[in-house]
Formats: structure tokens, sequence, C-alpha cells
């Protein structure tokens, strides 16, 4: 069963939209606390909780895209040396040259996280 990279966009969308949704409904639930002292520590700890899941959530779809991304990469240039083996070491280079470029990207996600978490 060959899934296509529209199904697998649509449902990392339907992910992120359900981990928005219970965020907001578990700041919208603690809000609605009597005290304001409460709410205020209440608030201070759910925004690190915020972070937190926001920090996850970035890093898992970004290393999932990335890891997907790598596996079509290896396999097309493997199918592309199988089928010229006189280009292998041309494919070869272009291959890892793309796959730092997608560890880049993926590093990258994992600064921003970090910066979610401790600077924002």
């Amino acid at each position: 069963m060959k899934i296509s990279a529209k199904r697998i966009v649509s449902l990392l969308l339907a992910v992120m939209l359900v981990c928005a949704m219970l965020t907001m409904t578990a700041g919208a639930a603690d809000a609605a606390q009597t005290s304001e002292e409460t709410t205020a520590a209440a608030a201070t700890g759910d925004s690190t909780g915020a972070k937190a899941i926001a920090a996850a959530v970035v890093v898992g779809l970004v290393a999932t895209a990335g890891a997907l991304g790598m596996a079509i990469a290896i396999g097309k240039s493997a199918e592309g040396m199988s089928r010229q083996p006189e280009a292998s070491g041309s494919i070869r280079s272009s291959m890892m040259l793309g796959l730092v470029f997608i560890e880049t990207a993926i590093i990258y996600a994992l600064i921003v996280a970090i910066l979610i978490i401790f600077v924002l």
C-alpha cells in the first residue's frame, strides 16, 4: 500500500490541529478558576507546558519529514545507481549533499524549539 505525500501532509495537519485544540482547551479551563493568585500561577505553568508541547510538535514534525525525505532520497539514489553503475559516484555525491541540507533543516528546527522553550 503506497501512501501519498498529500495524505501524509493532511495527517500531519490534523495532528497539529488536535494538539492546538488541546492546548487551547487546557488554557480555557485553567482561566475559569476564581482566585487571581491561582490563575496567575496556573497561567505561568500552562505557558511552560504549552511551550513544551509546541517544541515537541515542531521537532517531531520536522524530524518525521526529514526522515521521510532522507528515505526517499536514499531509495531513489540506490535505484539510480543500480540502473547506471557508471554514474554511481556522481549520484552518491549528490545524494550526500541533499542529505546534508535535509539534516541542516532538522537542526534549525531543533534550535527553534530550544528558542521557544527558553526565550519566549
